[in-house]
This record gives C-alpha cells, structure tokens and sequence, in this order.
C-alpha cells in the first residue's frame, strides 16, 4: 500500500469557489484539450473507499491512497464525479461542467489525480470480475487470460474438504476448473495447474491443523516443493484435514495460481513482508489455535525451474546479510537452525547459538549479528563437510583463507621447523586499544593465566598470526590478520567468548571439547559496507576497529593467497541432507567455497 499523501488542489477549488475563469469562452473552450477526455470509458476500481473531509477528500484502494487539499469545494466536486465513474454516463456531467468552464477544469485535475494513483480502471468488454476490476491493471486482459487457462485441481481425494473448496474459489474468480484424480498423490495435497506446455502451478496440503501453499511455479517445481515442505512441517498424512484450514489454504491456493495467470502481484509481496526475500519464493503455512496464516521465505526443494536454479543475489550490506540468516534459520521452514543469541551472555563478548547435531554451536564476536553469521555460517560447514561459507565470496574466502594460514602455522614459539619468523614482542600489540582491552578482559576480568604470542607468518609478509595459549600450553584461541595488533585483539576475543561461553556448553559432547567459533577480521568488508560512522568513532570503538580492519582485508586476502597456495574448487554436495543446506545458502546468496591447495 502506497502511503497516502496529501496533494493541493488549492488553485482549482479556489476558482470553483469563485466561479469564475478570465477569458473562459467559446473560442478557449475549442483551443484547451479537455480535461475530462475519456471519462466515459472509466471506472472508480470496486475496491476504492471515499472520505469526505471538511476542506478535501480521502481515497484509498487496494494499493494506493491519497488526501486531496484545496477547500469545501472538494466533496461537491466529488458529488459531481461519483456518478460518471459508476455508469459511465457524463452527459448530466456535460451539462453542469460544460467545457472551458472552472468547473470542468476542477474536475480535471481531480481525475488526474485519480489516475496518477491508480485508483481507476478501463473496464473493457465486461467479462472482468470485480477482483480483476480492483486488482489488475487492464482488467479485460487479465480476464482473457484467466479464461485460456483452464485451471485443473488434481488430487487423490475428490470427496476430501480441500479440491472442491479448491474448485469453487476458482469458480468465485471467474475461471471454469477441472477436478481430475492424480496416481500417487500424498494425502490431503491437491495439485492446481493451468493446462498447456508452458503450464503453472501451486500445490496446496492439509494435514491436521498444519496447511501450506506453495509459490507458483511449473507443475513439477511445486510438487518438489510440496514434498519438501511437508518433511520440514512434521506433516502426519493420518490426520484430516480442519475443514476451516482447507477453505482457508484452497481459497489461498486459488488466488496464487489465479494472479500469476493474470499478471498481477502474489499475494505474498501485497504486505510487504520485511522477512521475504527479493527475488526468491515465498510460500503461506497456515494452522489452527488460533486460526492463522502468513508468507515464509522458502529456501528449499529441489532446484528444478530456471529460476530456482539461479543464485540469489550476494548480500551487499551486513544488514541484507542478517536478513538471508533469518530466513535460513526461519522456525518453520528454514533450512537451517535458528542462529540466536538467546538467553546467552552478550558482555563482555557477544554470543549466539545454532543447533548442529543435536549439540548447541557457539559463536563469539564483537557485536551480537557478527556472532549470529558466524554461528550459522560454521552451522552450514559441519553440516556441508570440508567447506567454506559466507555471505558473500569475500567472507567466503577470507574466512578459508585464514583457516589455511593458521592450520599451516607452527605453535611451538610460533617459530616451528622451516625458519619461520620469531615471535613478536609484546610492544607490537599492547598499546593498540583493541589488543589492550581485549587481552585485559580475558586476563583481568575474567581471570584467565594465558599467553599472547604473534609473529609474522612469513618474512616480510603483512600477515600476522597469534595464538592465546592456556595452561600447558594449552590452544586457547588464534587469529590471523593484517597486523600484529588486529591479530592480537581477535585472538584476545576468540579466546574471552571461548571462556564465556564454556559454561553454556553442553557436557559429555562434541561442542564439551570444541572452542566457540568466533568472527575475526573476515566479516568486517561486509559489517561496515554502508555504514555511516561518527566522526570520533576511532579504532576504540568497535566500529572503528571494524572499518580499519576492512581497508586491509583485500591486501590480506592477496596474502594469504600467495602463502597458502589456496585455490577454489568444484565439487558437488554428497548427500540429501548436504543438497538442501547447499540450495537453501545458494538461494540466499551465500558463498559456499570448495578449496585446494591448503591444510584444513
């Protein structure tokens, strides 16, 4: 819906009121284009509502509204107006707004307004309902399509509550359906296509108290679809059908399928759902106590239309990043756990949790959405295998590329066989303030006897790596960066969310023994991309931090290339339970990164 806007019609109601126009005759008359040129062949869309005002009028469609300003005048002008625009007969209009007069010219640039926000419609030769009428933007088209159509219901159940109300919301529409039995089709599911090649589709199941419909697609897309979904939901095929849910989910059916015939909008972007995603499906799950239904982002099924295949678009901004997290975690029908930060600490250091196996993941990071990405992100590879994932090929790849060098690195002094550089000392990191305040928590605040230690990870490379190192030399936390001064600050903070987090793992599991992952410097090009700093947001602050450390990510990432040898690689995912994960993250535009070249 179109905000509604107030629009001054100051000049027009002022000359209405004054009844008056110099130099309105015949002559003027003959030389002005008339404003109400072609008023016979429109209507007022079924759906507008009109609200007089003391000195205006309030209109409001299906899409659109606005406030016309300008005097008492107004309704009068409206009065004039209302009956042309329902039968179409201007010649009482004609006679009390003759042409060249104020009046006339008034009435015109009402009607412009109404044109400007769609809040009129050429009827054509009649056969558009009033929904076409009120939705569709030339109605008699919309109409002709509906009727080369010929929508089909399949299913299994002629006799079950969802295909015959399937088949008499088709026919509330205007269309003439076909009900046909269809082999092997799931209990509770009706299959609604449109006849032809070329032919679109919904599915739609009732299982219980549990409903969906999916987004219109060719005919085998929506069943892939349908299966997927109904896997995700948990769906009994024992249960039958709430009679009210399969009213609600055919009806629901009937009008996807209906306004991709026709051309008009999906039901599912008419909200304007902030959870949706640009350019990728939405389905509606629907379900009692209470009775309820509203679009989800779907990431899942099987690939098999074009557009399904293509990739969405790589998030630009940390912002859309966290939006495409939301949606593959969605409670429902994500494909991925939620990545949240629950009930979990946020101070000193930020966490969330991703469930994985059965064990709770935790993530660490500087801000509480840099750890819900990085959770889902190490959700997605231990579900994936010996992958990398991003938001995008940057994150992707700084993230592998890290992993590489740090795998590849001696721990014993940082110096290990191959004369690599000796360790730093500690004046290379202690007065940054990131480093300080971040080894300082660890050590004061938190009471951790550890040991900082940095070197560089090749002579003369502008790539560091630091270790925090525990009791008996015990791995703590490591980081690979740009500087000895950001390789030490994320080292400090992996290991403080380490700590932090050890409580909130759970005992006698994989997650018992494993650090918190936690975001380094790889996520920082995607955490400031459009974002506006203060002027006195310096590297003390966070964000600050963040902005230095993204303006040397691109010269790391040379780096790190050349010292690991790492290169990508094709590989396709093994498994049923690896292709979903890897089409849901395809589909939100996440990079999943298969590499060589470097150790794991």
């Amino acid at each position: 819906m179109t905000p509604g806007r107030a629009t001054p019609l100051d000049a027009p109601a002022g000359a209405l009121s004054q009844g008056a126009v110099a130099g309105a005759g015949p002559e003027a008359a003959a030389a002005t284009p008339d404003p109400l040129r072609g008023l016979a062949g429109l209507r007022l869309r079924p759906g507008v509502a009109v609200t007089a005002l003391r000195a205006g009028l309030h209109l409001r469609g299906r899409r659109s509204a606005v406030t016309l300003e300008g005097g008492a005048a107004l309704p009068a002008l409206w009065r004039l107006l209302a009956e042309p625009l329902r039968t179409g007969d201007t010649g009482p209009l004609d006679r009390q707004a003759p042409p060249g007069s104020p009046v006339r010219a008034a009435l015109g640039t009402v009607l412009a307004q109404l044109r400007a926000h769609d809040l009129l419609v050429e009827p054509g030769d009649g056969t558009a309902g009033p929904w076409l009428l009120d939705a569709a933007e030339r109605p008699a088209d919309a109409a002709a399509a509906l009727a080369a159509a010929r929508p089909r219901v399949l299913g299994a159940e002629p006799g079950g509550p969802l295909a015959p109300a399937a088949v008499r919301a088709l026919v509330r529409a205007g269309a003439a359906p076909s009900y046909a039995g269809r082999a092997g089709a799931a209990p509770g599911q009706v299959l609604l296509r449109t006849a032809g090649p070329a032919a679109l589709a919904v599915a739609a199941r009732v299982c219980g108290g549990t409903g969906f419909v999916t987004a219109p697609a060719g005919p085998e897309q929506a069943l892939a679809d349908a299966a997927a979904l109904s896997a995700r939901l948990g769906l009994d095929p024992a249960e039958p059908p709430a009679p009210v849910l399969a009213a609600l989910v055919a009806g629901a059916a009937a009008q996807r399928l209906l306004c991709a015939v026709a051309g008009l909008p999906d039901p599912a972007t008419e909200g304007e759902d902030p959870r949706l995603l640009p350019g990728r499906p939405a389905v509606l799950v629907a379900g009692t106590g209470p009775l309820r239904a509203d679009h989800r982002p779907w990431l899942g099924g099987e690939p098999l239309d074009q557009d399904r295949a293509a990739p969405g678009a790589a998030p630009a901004t940390l912002a859309e990043a966290m939006h495409r997290v939301a949606a593959l975690g969605d409670e429902r029908i994500g494909v991925l756990p939620a990545a949240e930060p629950g009930a979990l600490p946020q101070l000193p250091a930020a966490l969330a949790s991703c469930a994985v196996a059965g064990d709770a993941l935790l993530a660490g990071a500087p801000r509480t959405d840099l750890a819900r990405l990085e959770a889902l992100c190490r959700a997605a590879e231990l579900r994936l295998g010996a992958v990398t994932v991003g938001a995008d090929p940057g994150h992707a790849w700084g993230r592998a590329l890290r992993r590489a060098a740090a795998a590849g690195s001696g721990r014993v002094g940082l110096g290990g066989p191959g004369g690599r550089p000796a360790e730093l000392s500690a004046a290379s990191w202690s007065a940054d303030p990131q480093a300080r305040h971040w080894w300082s928590t660890l050590t004061d605040r938190l009471g951790v006897r550890a040991e900082l230690r940095v070197a560089p990870l090749a002579p003369g490379a502008a790539a560091f790596h630091a270790v925090v190192l525990g009791a008996g030399g015990r791995l703590l936390a490591e980081a690979v960066e740009a500087t000895a001064a950001d390789a030490a600050a994320f080292a400090a903070l992996a290991a403080t969310a380490g700590v932090q987090g050890a409580p909130h793992r759970p005992a006698h599991s994989w997650a018992a023994v494993r650090p918190v992952t936690c975001s380094g410097g790889a996520a920082a090009v995607l955490a400031t991309a459009g974002a506006r700093r203060a002027g006195w947001e310096d590297r003390r602050w966070t964000s600050g931090w963040l902005a230095e450390v993204a303006s040397r990510e691109p010269e790391l990432q040379v780096a790190l290339r050349r010292l690991t040898g790492l290169r990508a690689a094709l590989r396709a995912p093994a498994g049923p339970d690896a292709r979903t994960v890897a089409t849901g993250l395809h589909g939100a535009g996440f990079t999943v990164l298969h590499t060589l070249g470097g150790p794991r």
